[in-house]
């Protein structure tokens, strides 16, 4: 967990690789549970066997929706910004879902911020998040998160 107690302690990390999350199980469970919640049930998400039999993949992928809706959990769990009334999600400048996350694979965030300025009554910041799977080369998420914090 990386701590920041001020504004000028953050700031003193733009252009750095801040934290990195734990990594987290994706499993068949929580992607059918997404499937639902969006109206979303695509074989190539939630039917094993099929997946195994007809998909390129091999089996069941995540979607990518799910891997980018993780971000605030594992944002959470490795970046403590300087204290205030509330921070918010003021949303994304660029999503990518460059390779798919295989379900029963294991999930990690990076966390670089890119900028921090100074707005009324607090902070935006964006941030560099890369979603990635242990043991490929390529991430399955990557996008720039802009995050409020208000004073």
């Amino acid at each position: 967990m990386r701590r920041f107690l001020t504004v000028e302690e953050l700031e003193a990390e733009v252009g750095k690789e801040v934290a990195v999350s734990e990594w987290m199980s994706l499993s068949q469970e929580r992607v059918n549970q997404f499937a639902e919640a969006t109206d979303d049930p695509q074989w190539i998400h939630v039917d094993p066997e099929r997946a195994k039999r007809e998909s390129p993949f091999g089996g069941t992928i995540a979607h990518g929706f799910l891997t980018l809706s993780l971000l605030p959990k594992f944002f959470e769990q490795c970046i403590d910004q300087p204290p205030g009334k509330m921070s918010i999600n003021y949303g994304l400048n660029k999503v990518r879902f460059p390779t798919p996350m295989l379900v029963g694979g294991r999930l990690r965030g990076r966390f670089t911020l890119m900028s921090l300025e100074r707005i009324s009554g607090g902070i935006q910041t964006t941030w560099q998040v890369t979603m990635e799977c242990e043991g490929s080369d390529k991430p399955v998420c990557v996008a720039e998160s802009v995050l409020r914090k208000y004073f």
